[in-house]
């Protein structure tokens, strides 16, 4: 790897790996939904006029309701979810339970008509992956809140979702486009949910510029890097980034955030992480016309995927 991917491999494992830190920070002072309103408003704000002198919107308008499904899974509906849980649950938590995406997306791939069945392998990364969620969850004494733990498994399936709408359906075409009209479109939609929660007195300065970081750093600066990333080292190389974020969400948590890390959860990540290697590998010969959805997704650029 040059010194130029190693730069924006460890910019990348830190940006997708604060999320979590942030987002707790915001909604302790401010709804979930007003949250997604103020992230995706400033971020599409950010993002739009950059797509529009780069690249032809009339192309991606032409599968707008592919676009829209894509808003739905991919950020509208996992963003308000994961804000919500981290109101319950720690961000060391939360992190380490989002990098089960790949487990999922290895179902999802199967399910949807994937070229190859979960052979041996696969069924052994599952259950190893499993049992790591199991472990993570069960180390973290204050997760006794069952609804939160399940915005957080919905969240996990939206993530995995996301990038098979954009491999399988939205395929083609200009990325950074897609997501500059997903996030406007996610801010239309909650544009009237934020104005009736909107907060009565100012948030502290360190609730807004969580918010900022969010949208700034997190989701528009995020995107635009990654998408400089895959460029740089390639798109498979590129999202072995998803192993590293949970790990960068659970260490912030603990050290700024005084949060617990048991071992149980580190343990459990080890296996989850182990588990996703297992589910999702390929035999060293298959061509790149025989993998399946959730190999090809992982080489389209998705901003907050599947950090948050």
């Amino acid at each position: 790897m040059t010194s130029r991917g190693l730069v924006l491999f460890a910019l990348m494992a830190v940006i997708w790996g604060i999320p979590y830190l942030f987002i707790k920070v915001a909604v302790a002072e401010i709804t979930p939904a007003t949250l997604v309103f103020a992230r995706t408003a400033i971020a599409a704000l950010l993002l739009l006029p950059i797509a529009l002198a780069r690249t032809d919107v009339r192309s991606v308008l032409a599968r707008w309701r592919w676009v829209v499904a894509f808003a739905a899974i991919e950020i509208a509906i996992p963003w308000v979810l994961l804000g919500s849980a981290e109101q319950h649950l720690s961000s060391s938590l939360t992190g380490l339970l989002i990098a089960g995406v790949p487990l999922v997306g290895a179902v999802i791939a199967v399910v949807t008509g994937g070229t190859d069945r979960l052979g041996r392998t696969g069924v052994v990364g599952l259950l190893v992956g499993l049992a790591g969620v199991a472990a993570i969850v069960g180390g973290d004494f204050e997760a006794a809140n069952a609804t939160a733990l399940l915005q957080v498994g919905l969240v996990v399936i939206g993530y995995a979702l996301g990038p098979a709408i954009l491999a399988r359906r939205l395929q083609g075409l200009p990325s950074i486009t897609i997501m500059g009209l997903s996030l406007g479109l996610t801010a239309v939609l909650y544009t009237p949910i934020a104005a009736l929660q909107w907060p009565t007195t100012t948030p502290s300065g360190a609730a807004i510029l969580s918010v900022v970081i969010l949208a700034v750093v997190c989701t528009a600066i995020a995107f635009l890097v990654f998408a400089a990333l895959i460029g740089e080292i390639g798109p498979v190389r590129a999202t072995v980034i998803t192993y590293v974020n949970p790990a960068v969400a659970a260490t912030l948590g603990v050290l700024i955030l005084g949060e617990t890390l048991t071992l149980g959860m580190v343990v459990g990540f080890i296996l989850v992480i182990a588990g996703s290697v297992l589910a999702t590998r390929r035999p060293s010969s298959a061509s790149a016309d025989d993998r399946p959805a959730h190999d090809v997704a992982s080489q389209v650029p998705v901003a907050d995927e599947p950090a948050a």
